[in-house]
């Protein structure tokens, strides 16, 4: 199909425009090409609402995917159409929906928690610590720029959450003095980059263009850079990344492993533990929502279903026996 990759380089140029992330780039475009292939790649302007209709239909169906997956290829097509061609084929939309089963959040205990902690090893004891210490995702872990950690205040801004929004967390005690010489190792290796000819860091373009030297500036490098430059697929150019998402979550597998723990255990479950201690430390609901920047309090919530399960709340009829 001749006319798909000026499609797509058209997307990416949109995508771009709107400051997205390269994962949602690269996601977005994936489902792109799999919408045109579904169809025996024809081009998405000649398809309409059925077309779309019977695409996420059969990936319910006969992918049996997850609702959260059939809902980003949603946005996916949401965006090609709207944003990209112009298009308006989402009016009473009726495809089949696949079902968001009803699940509780895999929460550790304190004692897991620290169990896990003391098994991390390297730079990746400091990263959970801090995911759990401050309910950051791990993605707004990897992700954190120098200048968003206030020592004098104690707490770390997150800016660009998730929605594209902005939030003030704590800055735990327990973790100051080994962030601070951690820091002190990072400014070392930013400053060889920048004698060596790097030491750029990636600025979303609208940035770019307002702070015109902001990429080799200090307080814009990544907290955590990763420990090889490698080229933006981007802008081509080489430069210093922070640490993969990946990296993180493979490190967090390995110490749940040694530690014995059986669990399914990932960056997010530290997020989880987060809320649900704090919860039982006796925080209200609200000053949690705003910690994690949860758009409505009723996402906060699941972690008071957390605490009333499993028997903390309830007495077992088994343990009658033990107050006669």
């Amino acid at each position: 199909m001749s006319q798909e990759p000026k499609l797509l380089e058209l997307v990416r140029q949109k995508i771009r425009l709107k400051h997205y992330s390269i994962r949602t780039e690269e996601s977005y475009i994936g489902w792109i090409k799999r919408f045109i292939y579904f169809h025996d790649k024809k081009h998405p302007k000649d398809l309409g609402r059925a077309e779309v209709e019977a695409f996420l239909s059969d990936l319910a169906i006969r992918g049996k995917v997850s609702a959260s997956t059939q809902n980003q290829a949603f946005s996916a097509l949401l965006f090609l159409y709207v944003k990209v061609l112009n298009m308006d084929v989402f009016d009473n939309i009726d495809a089949f929906r696949a079902k968001k089963p009803q699940r509780l959040p895999t929460v550790l205990t304190f004692d897991e928690t620290m169990e896990i902690l003391d098994a991390m090893t390297d730079i990746f004891q400091l990263i959970t610590m801090i995911l759990y210490g401050c309910g950051l995702r791990g993605i707004e872990c990897v992700r954190l720029r120098v200048k968003d950690v206030d020592f004098g205040l104690n707490q770390i801004i997150i800016r660009d959450g998730k929605g594209q929004k902005d939030r003030v967390t704590m800055l735990p005690d327990e973790i100051k003095l080994q962030l601070e010489t951690h820091l002190k190792y990072v400014k070392k290796q930013h400053e060889a980059d920048l004698s060596q000819g790097y030491g750029l860091v990636f600025l979303p373009d609208a940035l770019e263009r307002k702070y015109r030297n902001a990429n080799k500036e200090w307080g814009w490098q990544y907290v955590f850079p990763s420990k090889t430059l490698s080229v933006d697929p981007r802008s081509g150019i080489k430069r210093r990344h922070h640490i993969h998402l990946d990296s993180l979550n493979k490190a967090i597998k390995r110490a749940v492993k040694v530690s014995g723990i059986t669990k399914n255990v990932s960056s997010h479950v530290f997020r989880h533990s987060f809320a649900t201690h704090l919860l039982e430390d006796g925080y209200d609901i609200r000053t949690i929502q705003e910690l994690l920047g949860h758009k409505d309090v009723n996402t906060t919530m699941i972690y008071t279903h957390v605490l009333n399960k499993g028997g903390r709340a309830v007495r077992s009829p088994l343990d009658r026996r033990k107050q006669q």
